[in-house]
């Protein structure tokens, strides 16, 4: 193993860099950051290391399942260096000990600026939350932050495009409070687009326009897809000028292909060529798959064949087509995880046929409550950047960074459908 200092930094590496000063003794500092190699562009940022093979084949779909990553035990792993020859790599107590106590980053050297990750640490206490667009969904949600979110938000900011929508919302909302315990709730209050990014986390819940009940579009998120993405890419333009460092929240649909829109579009200069100068991957997510886990478990709790997923299932994928939700990981079944993700996927046609939009479970279910777990560092569903999309699995955000599941087998049919997804969403963007 390679030690390095690095403006204070502990950095290890597997292999010995070059550009990077004089070796040093390994560092027996709270956190250590790991270099991994990785594409500048479709690569991950950093992440939390939960298993050593993270630390060769922590990008793509793999780092969600033990069984498929590289293993250090019983004689050491190998990589192949740039110029062909293949090195024995093995890992030190020290890498080992960081692992176990949840406190190893891995960090992308291939990326522009990722010595700014070494510095970075989140911020304690409560956050600002800023919600960009107040209609169905983005009123919902508020209501949801407002009453649920005191133990970990300062205060909310709203904005919309009609001052009298905001108006109304914050008068609304300044409204609902507890007997003598005024102050229990976060403060609501209206904010310019010029500071939508001063605060720690920005919810886009902007959209264009969703079609009416009773039309004929099959695909209600993909149609949404071109117009909410010129939006996206507007206010992910504006993110990169603020530097914003917190966290943009990608909620209007398509959620997983707009989170991608921010985070290559924040990333382009003014010319439009990339430079990595904008949002990391880590800083962007998509929330659509918590509606899709809670609809799962809907159909779950009526039907006694589906029950297993209420306590062995996981919900994998976008929100939307490619979705598919397994009944089980411990005693997978094909048959009833198909039937599972189809009721699931087709939920929200059954809404619109009963005459309503579907747009209160998705604003608490995969919008409130998903960001609620995502503040206080607990586990949830949402979409982060692995295999060059943003995939929807469970993760959670920790003081190391993000934190994806690691399930020590996912089973070969299960997985190829993971697989699909991914591939399907690299299709739309």
């Amino acid at each position: 193993m390679y030690y390095y200092n690095i403006n204070g930094a502990a950095l290890v590496s597997l292999t010995a860099l070059e550009g990077l000063g004089p070796e040093v003794e390994p560092a027996n500092s709270w956190r250590l950051f790991a270099a991994v190699p990785g594409d500048p562009v479709l690569g991950r940022g950093s992440f939390k290391v939960n298993h050593p093979g993270q630390l060769l084949a922590g990008h793509g779909l793999e780092t969600l399942d033990a069984t498929r990553l590289p293993c250090f035990d019983g004689g050491p792993a190998s990589a192949r260096l740039s110029d062909g020859t293949v090195v024995p790599l093995e890992l030190d107590e020290n890498v080992r000990r960081a692992i176990e106590d949840g406190r190893l980053t891995a960090v992308n050297i291939s990326r522009p600026g990722w010595e700014e990750t070494l510095r970075w640490s989140p911020k304690a206490g409560k956050k600002r939350v800023n919600i960009l667009a107040i209609g169905d969904v983005g009123s919902t949600l508020l209501t949801g932050l407002k009453l649920l979110g005191g133990d970990v938000i300062s205060s909310i900011g709203i904005c919309d495009l009609s001052d009298q929508i905001t108006a109304r919302w914050e008068f609304e909302m300044g409204q609902v409070n507890l007997p003598w315990q005024y102050d229990i709730f976060p403060e609501v209050e209206v904010v310019s687009p010029e500071n939508l990014f001063d605060c720690d986390m920005f919810v886009f819940v902007a959209s264009k326009g969703i079609p009416p009940v009773g039309s004929q579009v099959k695909d209600v998120r993909m149609y949404q897809f071109e117009n909410n993405a010129k939006i996206v890419a507007h206010y992910a333009r504006m993110a990169r000028a603020k530097g914003f460092q917190g966290m943009w929240c990608a909620v209007s649909d398509p959620v997983d292909p707009l989170a991608k829109t921010a985070y290559l579009e924040s990333n382009k200069d003014e010319n439009g060529s990339w430079d990595g100068r904008g949002l990391r991957p880590e800083q962007v997510q998509g929330f659509g798959l918590g509606v899709m886990n809670a609809r799962a478990a809907y159909f779950a709790k009526r039907d006694a064949r589906l029950a297993s997923f209420l306590t062995e299932g996981r919900s994998f994928g976008p929100h939307g087509t490619g979705l598919f939700i397994a009944n089980s990981i411990e005693n997978y079944d094909e048959a009833l995880s198909q039937e599972l993700t189809q009721l699931t996927v087709t939920a929200n046609l059954k809404m619109r046929e009963i005459g309503f939009k579907p747009y209160v479970a998705p604003a608490l279910s995969s919008g409130a409550l998903s960001l609620l777990l995502t503040l206080r560092g607990e586990w949830h569903c949402g979409s982060v950047f692995l295999d060059g999309v943003y995939m929807g699995v469970k993760n959670r955000y920790t003081p190391a960074g993000v934190e994806t599941e690691l399930l020590p087998h996912i089973p070969d049919e299960l997985f190829g459908h993971i697989r699909e997804a991914a591939e399907h969403l690299k299709t739309v963007l």
